[in-house]
């Protein structure tokens, strides 16, 4: 069984930085695409944020946080991390983990939409002040 973890969320000032964990069980990293999105307050859908695809290092990340954020694994430990710096109040979301496996032979050409993933994480909430 799938589980995915989200830790590391909280309050921080504008321009200040969170680095939240993504703790995961249950899958292989090397046969998987993980994903970090976003539901901000009054939204209805998640927005890709960032994703991660360990067999071949690809990252992707959403216009408006490159830059700014970073994605990073550690096959290890199961875990995945997002670096955020420069936070600004419109970050202010529930970040979720998302996982879903991907034979290695399928290339991964940009961040895959919220319906692409099956797997998900309960969220952990970021709030951003002004």
């Amino acid at each position: 069984e799938v589980q995915l973890v989200e830790s590391g969320g909280g309050l921080v000032q504008a321009g200040g930085s969170l680095r939240l964990s993504c703790k995961a069980s249950g899958f292989t990293f090397d046969d998987s695409v993980i994903g970090w999105f976003r539901r901000a307050p009054g939204k209805g859908r998640r927005e890709g944020v960032s994703c991660i695809r360990s067999s071949d290092s690809s990252e992707y990340y959403a216009d408006s946080v490159k830059g700014r954020f970073t994605i990073s694994s550690d096959n290890a430990k199961n875990t995945v991390y997002l670096q955020m710096n420069s936070l600004k109040p419109e970050d202010t979301a529930v970040y979720y983990c998302a996982q879903q496996k991907m034979p290695r032979r399928t290339k991964l050409v940009d961040l895959p939409p919220e319906l692409f993933f099956t797997s998900w994480g309960q969220g952990t909430q970021v709030t951003v002040s002004s």
